[in-house]
């Protein structure tokens, strides 16, 4: 049986399923109605990004299960690559 994260990525082909990562940084804004969430993971320099309705307890440290794809997202005039969680789980 496939399991929920298999059957994204078939459907998907942009997303990346990425297993038990080290969060070394996790900053959350709030944004109007719902809280942007903001995190860093080890070996990588781009941010991940998803939103969620309230806050959630720090992930830094932790590891996590992450599904996401690339984006680009525009700050100050300048196009930054960013990542966009779908899914994001500790492990």
């Amino acid at each position: 049986m496939k399991s929920d994260v298999d059957k994204m990525l078939n459907k998907h082909q942009q997303l990346t399923h990425s297993v038990e990562v080290k969060v070394t940084s996790h900053t959350q804004r709030d944004t109007g109605d719902w809280i942007q969430h903001t995190i860093m993971i080890e070996n990588c320099n781009a941010p991940f990004k998803f939103n969620r309705t309230k806050a959630y307890q720090s992930l830094k440290g932790a590891k996590v299960n992450l599904t996401y794809y690339p984006a680009l997202e525009k700050i100050a005039g300048f196009d930054i690559e960013i990542m966009k969680v779908v899914r994001i789980k500790r492990s």
